[in-house]
């Protein structure tokens, strides 16, 4: 019987109030956010982390002063076991590292050399990759196994923006909320906005692919939805700083619903599970703002989570990377990306 351990990345999230300031530090000190020399970029970490510090310290308030990212990934881990466990005789763990706070990559690299498994499957919850989230956690990853002497055969997902199943539960999701707006406000006077985290335009300008799957991603809900009458765009929230970022803003096109007289429904698809940028900047932070707008309905679709459709698409995903037995490109196993989008999976993790 072989041992399989696969590694879930996210993220993370402070878990106490005064976690806030350190998790913003180890945030902004990541060259894969901030492209500076080391000792600049500490000192720029530092500065943007003192002084964001207390703005997130009051986001985190509406959540009990911690994020629940961590303990919400431990569940989709939890249900990953339970799918991939099904009419297998491997020993099978599921670990979680998170990238900015506890458990941090060089913990789990830790853990994971003390399991000592046979292969390993390390498997981002960022559906669309970026250079700021998967390609980081990858780095990391592979830094501290090596610094840790761990040798063991390893596959990476890059990405997978429209996987079929986690594809099936978006639009499951999303019809849901339709059905609920609809009813009250009929089928034209309904907007979906799927939106996502934005990131600064030079990063996708470098060749960064995430804007591209993350529209890839949107195309795919909305035609397993069966809704070829949809009003919907894809949008960009959590923009900070005064560079340019992505658009349109989603906090613009709120604005802009409120003034055409359109019911909102706005979907997370970036983002697989509940945290801060869903629970506070989504519902209650842009649910004011419709108000004030006079959107007439605004409904938040909920993130993914333990979607039974969604964890079996993540089983599908290991499934696949270990017959394959080499880091897939894509859900299809090929490149998916323009010519444009230089920055790819396999470019950044070989550094």
């Amino acid at each position: 019987m072989a041992k399989l351990g696969i590694v879930l990345f996210n993220l993370g999230g402070p878990d106490a109030p005064e976690a806030v300031r350190p998790f913003l530090f180890n945030l902004f000190n990541d060259p894969a956010i901030i492209a500076a020399p080391a000792v600049i970029r500490r000192v720029i970490a530092w500065l943007i982390s003192s002084r964001r510090a207390p703005v997130a310290q009051r986001i985190y308030a509406h959540l009990g002063g911690r994020s629940p990212l961590l303990e919400l990934t431990r569940l989709q881990a939890a249900a990953l076991t339970e799918a991939l466990q099904q009419g297998s005789d491997d020993e099978l763990r599921v670990f979680v590292a998170m990238r900015y706070w506890h458990p941090l990559t060089e913990q789990v690299v830790a853990e994971v050399k003390a399991w000592a498994p046979d292969r390993l499957v390390l498997l981002p919850l960022y559906p669309q990759y970026s250079t700021t989230t998967t390609a980081s956690s990858l780095v990391a990853w592979k830094r501290a196994a090596a610094a840790a002497g761990m040798a063991v055969p390893t596959v990476s997902v890059c990405c997978y923006p429209t996987e079929e199943g986690m594809i099936r539960g978006q639009a499951d999701l999303l019809r849901r909320s339709l059905a609920e707006a609809e009813a009250k406000l009929g089928v034209g006077g309904v907007r979906v906005l799927f939106s996502a985290h934005g990131l600064p335009k030079k990063v996708v300008e470098r060749g960064d692919p995430y804007q591209f799957q993350v529209e890839m991603t949107a195309n795919a809900i909305w035609q397993a939805t069966g809704r070829s009458d949809l009003d919907w765009l894809v949008s960009y929230q959590s923009r900070v700083g005064p560079m340019e970022w992505i658009g349109p803003a989603t906090d613009a096109e709120i604005r802009r619903a409120g003034r055409d007289g359109k019911g909102l429904v706005v979907q997370p698809i970036a983002f697989v599970s509940e945290h801060s940028e869903t629970l506070v900047e989504l519902d209650i932070e842009y649910g004011h703002l419709a108000q004030e707008a006079r959107v007439p309905l605004y409904l938040r679709v909920p993130a993914l989570g333990v979607h039974p459709d969604f964890i079996r698409a993540l089983a599908d995903l290991v499934q696949r990377s270990l017959i394959a037995g080499c880091d897939p490109c894509s859900e299809h196993g090929g490149r998916i990306c323009p010519a444009a989008s230089t920055r790819c999976a396999h470019a950044e993790t070989a550094s």
